[in-house]
């Protein structure tokens, strides 16, 4: 029997211009999913609005799960890197600051019903792939986010299981708010507890 071919890898964007390009789709890709949901949104429609070539489109993203989990990133780390230029008021401890900032990030992303819905389903599938992409999540933008926010700057193993869990915990808590098993006023108050009660080790140093 002939081998099913494995997906291939996502082409990484080298020079500016690439990296614009692959902007570009993102973008194009988030604001049609505002629009469309997940279902609604092709790949070609996205080539089209990003002003690229469906090849192009394919090299960067080799499915429209691979795309999606791309756009989930991409605006933590726009929402993040923006909120860190602002700044933190620096009250209220270490707990505090990580808890303020995924309920905010989890607002930001609430803000597109469609989006969310979108972002989570296609995460959702590239978790149950049979050849998911595997990644450190304490060391993706969100995970070191939140180790700068526990002034960790030379994490130990300790450390990223600590900002892994945080992590998985916001996730599911996101989870449930996009498809309201809870209310965005619950998943705060859980966000808080969960975040002090996995912190109560830093926060007593």
């Amino acid at each position: 029997m002939p081998r099913t071919a494995e997906p291939r890898p996502p082409a990484a964007p080298v020079s500016r211009r690439q990296q614009a390009r692959r902007v570009a789709i993102l973008r194009a890709a988030g604001e049609l999913a505002s629009r469309e949901g997940l279902a609604g949104v092709q790949m070609l429609d996205v080539a089209k609005e990003a002003g690229v070539a469906i090849a192009t489109l394919y090299r960067y993203f080799p499915s429209k799960t691979h795309l999606f989990t791309a756009v989930l990133e991409w605006h933590i780390e726009t929402f993040l890197s923006g909120r860190h230029e602002t700044g933190g008021n620096g009250k209220g401890g270490r707990a505090h600051e990580v808890a303020e900032t995924l309920i905010a990030l989890t607002l930001r992303l609430l803000e597109s019903p469609l989006l969310a819905s979108a972002v989570a389903m296609s995460s959702f599938t590239e978790y149950a792939g049979t050849t998911p992409t595997r990644y450190d999540i304490a060391g993706s933008y969100l995970g070191r986010t939140v180790l700068r926010l526990l002034g960790v700057h030379e994490p130990g193993e300790e450390d990223r299981s600590t900002a892994r869990l945080l992590i998985y915990c916001w996730w599911g808590l996101f989870v449930a708010a996009q498809t309201e098993e809870i209310s965005v006023q619950r998943v705060e108050a859980d966000l808080r507890l969960a975040v002090r009660l996995i912190l109560a080790p830093y926060e007593a140093d």
